[in-house]
């Protein structure tokens, strides 16, 4: 998720769990906790891009780090906070909820996490929530607002806005989990009434939202892509095919940044030719508003001719070509009316 909900929902979870015992410290606290695998950040400065890909997410999201620095936390908090009367165990269950809450978050976007680094590097990826889904983020920000400026609140309180800050996104991920399930049903059956054949597929929501969702199918000759809201119900499949053209990476295939790259992709990628520059897509993060135009460009293009040219790989392409007409032509593909 974004470091803002990781940074709200983590006060929240602080003021719930230990507030009572430390006050308006368990906030600092479980922001602080909630934020720290997102340390890897700093692998940015000294890595290759390709390198750093991989990096980010990986073993600061894994189950053995959550362990370790649960630990660390912990004995950190109790040293800092004597004289009290909290258990140790209660810092150890504090901080690694805080954490685990992070790893298990991160695992329902599309980027991936390495919950079994260093032993493995598979990447866990739901693809059931947006990376930031205002419907998500928004009753727990609120809730920290309050939190924050609410100096005088009694204890419970204090307490019932916490709780209300951590059942409102618990209640929208359930949502969150019924529409995958929905929208996994609904393409497989679509699929085979239209005899689209494929290998394996996968769906993932479009930005901001969890109504309209991205649909790639994998065949042996590339890919099948389009778009499905919760809410098409009987409407066919719309895809258009995008070849996988392994042709034009074949002079570049033993590079190490290629090999990278596919691996970071899961698979799930194409090449193409624009003018002089050869780019490698990675289609897990969508296309460029693609509910308007299927032609579009991926989210997700690496330029493998210019290097130079890759900064903010994952973030350039979410909001291109977004003009204030943009949220409107979504909703009307979401509700059906295009």
């Amino acid at each position: 998720m974004d470091s803002l909900t990781h940074v709200v929902l983590g006060a929240c979870i602080g003021e719930a769990m230990l507030g009572r015992k430390i006050g308006r410290k368990a906030m600092a606290w479980g922001a602080l906790a909630q934020s720290i695998p997102d340390i890897d950040f700093i692998a940015g400065f000294w890595m290759d891009l390709s390198d750093e890909l991989l990096a980010h997410r990986g073993f600061t999201h894994s189950f053995l780090f959550a362990g370790l620095a649960t630990l660390f936390f912990s004995m950190a908090a109790d040293r800092i906070h004597r004289p009290h009367n909290i258990a140790f165990r209660r810092f150890n269950a504090f901080f690694g909820v805080e954490i685990l809450t992070h790893l298990f978050l991160d695992a329902c976007n599309n980027y991936g996490v390495g919950w079994f680094e260093p032993f493995s590097d598979y990447r866990v990826s739901f693809n059931s929530v947006y990376v930031a889904d205002p419907f998500f983020s928004f009753v727990p920000a609120v809730c920290c607002l309050v939190l924050l400026a609410g100096t005088r609140m009694t204890h419970e309180s204090r307490r019932r806005w916490a709780m209300a800050g951590l059942w409102a996104p618990i209640v929208y991920f359930g949502y969150t989990v019924v529409n995958k399930m929905t929208i996994d049903l609904s393409v497989r059956e679509k699929a085979k009434e239209q005899g689209v054949a494929y290998k394996r597929y996968f769906t993932t929501p479009s930005p901001l939202n969890n109504w309209l969702w991205f649909v790639v199918f994998e065949d042996s000759s590339g890919y099948r892509v389009g778009y499905r809201s919760v809410f098409d119900g009987k409407r066919p499949l719309e895809l258009s095919l995008r070849p996988r053209r392994d042709d034009l990476l074949r002079p570049v295939a033993d590079h190490e940044e290629v090999q990278d790259l596919k691996k970071f992709s899961q698979g799930f990628y194409t090449a193409e030719q624009w003018g002089d520059t050869l780019v490698f897509n990675d289609l897990r993060f969508g296309q460029v508003v693609g509910w308007e135009d299927p032609g579009n460009r991926f989210v997700f293009h690496y330029f493998l001719s210019h290097p130079e040219d890759n900064k903010l790989i994952v973030q350039r392409g979410r909001f291109a070509l977004w003009t204030p007409q943009t949220p409107l032509v979504m909703y009307e593909r979401i509700v059906g009316r295009r």
